[in-house]
């Protein structure tokens, strides 16, 4: 009888634990994913993907989760057409022979309650690399409008595009560094 009653407790807490996880859908209106390199040491050239998407899967009680978030890399603008056909071009990105980045991130790290780092790994050019984002801030709210939680935050990183077989101009006209800055909001389901 007490092993029945035990495994009856223990049953109820892993779905209690299991209850507690969520997932968040990216919403693609207030998230934006944008890149920064130098150019020749001198200005600082910069650009963003318009199409992306993803999932966000949370349990804020256990301090876990998973992000799962694609680029669609033929949206890269820079607000010139004749630099956005470079990038998109062999030199930079592929769009053509690689049509999608991806970031699969399975580790999060809390500073208390506040999502501190999702590391994870970054797919582009058919490369996957280790990335860890780190939270510059993060927070999670009750939208008034959708009447649903929104979690999200501004995240930055810097990759070496060398690793991901960006070689183009290294290192005089730009540097292996490039940072990335990500702002997402993301919806619970």
């Amino acid at each position: 009888m007490k092993k029945a009653l035990l495994l009856t407790a223990l049953l109820a807490a892993v779905g209690a634990a299991q209850a507690q996880s969520a997932t968040y859908k990216m919403d693609p209106s207030h998230t934006a994913v944008t890149f920064e390199a130098r150019h020749f040491g001198t200005s600082t050239l910069r650009g963003r993907w318009d199409k992306k998407e993803g999932t966000i899967t949370l349990d804020k009680a256990a301090k876990t989760g998973s992000v799962e978030f694609s680029l669609e890399m033929a949206s890269l603008t820079t607000g010139t057409a004749a630099f956005d056909g470079h990038l998109k071009s062999n030199d930079f990105f592929a769009a053509d022979q690689f049509p999608t980045a991806k970031f699969v991130g399975d580790k999060f790290t809390f500073n208390g309650d506040k999502l501190a780092s999702v590391s994870g790994m970054l797919t582009l050019r058919d490369k996957t690399n280790p990335v860890t984002l780190t939270a510059t801030n993060y927070n999670c709210y009750e939208n008034p409008r959708l009447k649903r939680e929104v979690c999200g935050g501004d995240f930055e990183t810097t990759i070496q595009r060398s690793q991901w077989g960006i070689n183009y101009g290294l290192p005089m006209a730009s540097p292996d560094a490039v940072h990335l800055l990500i702002q997402v909001e993301a919806i619970k389901q």
